[in-house]
C-alpha cells in the first residue's frame, strides 16, 4: 500500500509527504490511513466522494507540524495534516473538522470561506433550507443545547468549565464541540479503529466531560447517523 493508491482510491485533491518521511515510514502510514478511511467510509455508510469531500479535500503526512499538535486542520487550504510518528486516533477529529467547513456552503446562507457550518448555526446565520440540512441541524442541537433548545447542552457547559479553568476558548467552540461528538459517534460504532479515533471514553478529557455522555451520547450518536446514512443514499442516487 502507498499513498498513491489512496489518493486515486478516494480521489483526494492532493497528498503531500514530509521529506524527512521514510520510505518504510511512508509506506506504513499508507496502510494505516487506507483502513482507517475504509473504516470511516462503512461506518457513515457513504462513499470514497463523501470522504475526500468530492476530491476537495488534501491530505499532508510529516509535513509543517506544529510542536505539540499531532494533527490539524487548514480552511485556507482544505488540508488536512498529520504529524509524522503522531499518536492514532486523530483522524476522525480533523475529517469532520473539514466536513463542517466544507459542508458550511451548503447549509449557511452567503458562508465565508472560512465559515464552519457548526459555528455559524449556533450564532444564528441565516440558513439553506433542505431536508438533509435539517438532519445536520438536528446533530448541532443534540449537541450544543439541551432538549428544549433553550439552555446549553451538558457537553456544552463542561466544556466551558474547563475553558474557564485554563482561561481559554478552546474547548467549547462549536466546531471544537462538534468534532469531539463525532469522536465519539465513531468510537462507539461496531466497526472498530485505533488509527481513526480513540480516547472518548478513558482519558482525562472524558472523566472532564469534554466528550459527550450518557443519554446524550446515545441521543448524538443516533443524529448522526440518521444524518450519514441518509446523506449516502442521496449521493448514491446521484450516481
Amino acid at each position: 500500500m502507498d499513498f498513491v493508491q489512496v489518493r486515486r482510491r478516494f480521489d483526494f485533491r492532493s497528498i503531500e509527504i514530509g521529506r524527512w518521511v521514510t520510505r518504510p515510514e511512508r509506506e506504513r502510514a499508507a496502510g494505516l490511513f487506507f483502513d482507517a478511511l475504509c473504516d470511516l467510509m462503512l461506518i457513515l455508510q457513504g462513499s470514497e466522494a463523501v470522504i475526500s469531500l468530492r476530491g476537495s479535500l488534501s491530505l499532508q503526512y510529516g509535513i509543517g507540524g506544529r510542536p505539540g499538535v499531532a494533527a490539524h486542520y487548514s480552511p485556507s487550504t482544505r488540508c488536512f495534516s498529520l504529524a509524522k510518528n503522531a499518536g492514532p486516533g486523530s483522524i476522525a477529529h480533523e475529517w469532520f473538522h473539514a466536513f463542517d467547513h466544507y459542508i458550511a456552503s451548503k447549509t449557511i446562507v452567503n458562508a465565508g470561506t472560512g465559515t464552519f457550518a457548526s459555528h455559524a448555526w449556533l450564532n444564528n446565520a441565516p440558513l439553506i433550507k433542505h431536508p438533509l440540512n435539517t438532519l445536520l441541524f438536528d446533530c448541532f442541537h443534540a449537541i450544543m443545547l439541551d432538549e428544549s433548545g433553550t439552555l446549553p447542552s451538558t457537553l456544552f457547559t463542561a466544556s466551558a468549565a474547563a475553558d474557564s479553568q485554563l482561561n481559554t476558548l478552546y474547548y467549547s467552540l462549536p466546531e471544537e464541540l462538534c468534532a469531539r461528538a463525532f469522536e465519539a459517534f465513531v468510537q462507539d460504532a461496531a466497526i472498530k479503529n485505533g488509527f481513526l479515533v480513540k480516547g472518548t471514553k478513558a482519558t482525562k478529557e472524558a472523566e472532564l466531560g469534554l466528550y459527550p455522555q450518557g443519554t446524550q451520547r446515545t441521543t448524538i450518536n443516533g443524529a448522526f447517523s440518521r444524518y450519514f446514512r441518509t446523506l449516502g443514499t442521496a449521493l448514491a442516487h446521484q450516481g
